[in-house]
């Protein structure tokens, strides 16, 4: 029976010391010249005492015009001494703790928000839709462009090597870039990026070999794909499986399995403004503890690769499951671990069997919003407000301080929305990238 104290030895032959994983979460600690910071040196020293095998960043972005948001750590270019002893500081940070660390590349692609970039780019002119106008109309890449995005990963994961990172992971998931190559709503192209799914998909093939060309064969690679977009008329699970198909043929090391994108965030457990649309969407899967497990054990069917599973999991029974049924090799576990750091390590002592479910109390009522607050605007606030305590909950650990298990959601909100827009203005001062 494999257990979450268990290692894994990965197709590429690195080995885990044990099966779980704290998930990428974006963490806006960037200096403004998008470097990494002492801060980020303090929290993954924190989450690895905390017991994790596996830590994965949060979002590295490959091109500084297009931030999934200001405080991104960037990697664009040529790195100077300076930015190259920053990330080896992190990465040395996580080693000291005792596990091994991959940085998370990506693109925003049209969910860059207007602070950061008031046109942004994405496969086709299509828009985000959701409420309050964050994110600018975006402009269709060239093929061209397109080309650059796949040398821009490969040149971001040797750098990721260069400084002491153990892997790297493609994000290809969550609505960013290469997921919206992927999605048919978002991606209207007609030249080779476009219409079928081996067309759509390619932008994510070319990344991977580009990026396993540059690192070598002993290095991880692994990529996050949705399972589904849960749009009617997206990237469904059917396209998931022939993409995993893909993958397996150029040899990736670990593909976690995750959902939705911003319009329609599954990933955090939060409805999005319109219905779920997914057939696979039962009543039994809903109420399964792992949002996306019952995606996972089918995709376990087909892939060679050791797949990565997160979001929802709670209990050390259903961790335990999804490892001995095959339908997860790593269990990924992200939010938990901002308020308290050192779950990983009493889980698999044994010390708790369950961890801590936050997002519960984590909800603004209509009342708080005014009485005649469009749903969609409450929804919109609820999900952000959300986010707003983990990330505040980041720069506590980040400035060596204790999490607080609960705070007030509108100030937290108002406070991150606060903080979000000074970081964007220093942008507008900052050194070239590769300076």
């Amino acid at each position: 029976m494999t257990g979450l104290d268990q290692h894994l030895t990965l197709p590429c032959g690195v080995r885990l010391k044990n099966r779980f994983a704290k998930a990428a979460m974006t963490e806006g600690l960037a200096d403004p010249s998008n470097r990494a910071t002492d801060r980020h040196a303090t929290l993954y020293r924190r989450w690895a005492e905390g017991g994790a095998g596996l830590l994965l960043t949060g979002n590295v972005m490959v091109d500084r015009r297009y931030l999934e948001r200001p405080g991104n750590v960037v990697i664009d270019g040529d790195q100077s001494p300076d930015r190259m002893s920053a990330l080896a500081a992190s990465a040395n940070a996580a080693h000291e703790g005792g596990a091994a660390v991959w940085m998370q590349l990506s693109h925003a692609g049209r969910q860059s928000p207007k602070i950061v970039a008031a046109e942004p780019v994405g496969p086709s002119a299509v828009q985000v839709k959701l409420p309050g106008g964050q994110f600018g109309a975006p402009r269709a890449l060239s093929g061209g462009e397109a080309e650059d995005v796949v040398a821009r990963f490969a040149n971001a994961a040797s750098v990721a090597k260069e400084a002491g990172f153990d892997g790297v992971q493609v994000h290809a998931a969550h609505g960013y870039l290469i997921s919206e190559f992927l999605n048919p709503l978002v991606n209207l192209r007609t030249d080779e990026w476009g219409g079928s799914l081996e067309n759509r998909a390619r932008l994510l093939t070319r990344t991977v070999e580009a990026v396993r060309a540059k690192v070598g064969s002993g290095f991880p690679v692994s990529v996050k794909l949705n399972s589904s977009d849960f749009q009617r008329g997206g990237f469904g699970f059917e396209d998931c499986l022939k993409v995993v198909a893909m993958l397996d043929d150029r040899g990736v090391d670990l593909i976690e399995i995750s959902g939705g994108n911003y319009e329609q965030p599954r990933m955090m457990g939060i409805e999005g403004l319109e219905p779920v649309f997914e057939e696979a969407v039962r009543a039994s899967t809903r109420a399964r503890e792992a949002y996306f497990i019952q995606y996972a054990e089918e995709v376990a069917r087909i892939a060679r690769a050791p797949l990565m599973v997160t979001g929802g999991f709670r209990t050390r029974a259903a961790m335990d499951e999804a490892l001995s049924s095959g339908a997860a090799a790593v269990i990924g576990v992200a939010r938990p671990l901002c308020v308290e750091p050192d779950l990983p390590k009493r889980l698999l002592a044994g010390k708790i069997d369950a961890l801590p479910a936050f997002e519960k109390s984590l909800r603004i009522g209509p009342g708080v919003l005014g009485p005649n607050s469009p749903v969609a605007m409450v929804k919109a606030i609820n999900g952000f407000a959300s986010m707003a305590f983990y990330y505040q909950n980041i720069y506590r650990l980040a400035d060596g301080k204790e999490a607080l298990a609960s705070m007030p959601l509108l100030p937290a909100f108002l406070r991150h929305q606060s903080q979000e827009a000074a970081t964007a203005r220093g942008l507008a001062n900052r050194q070239p990238v590769g300076g």
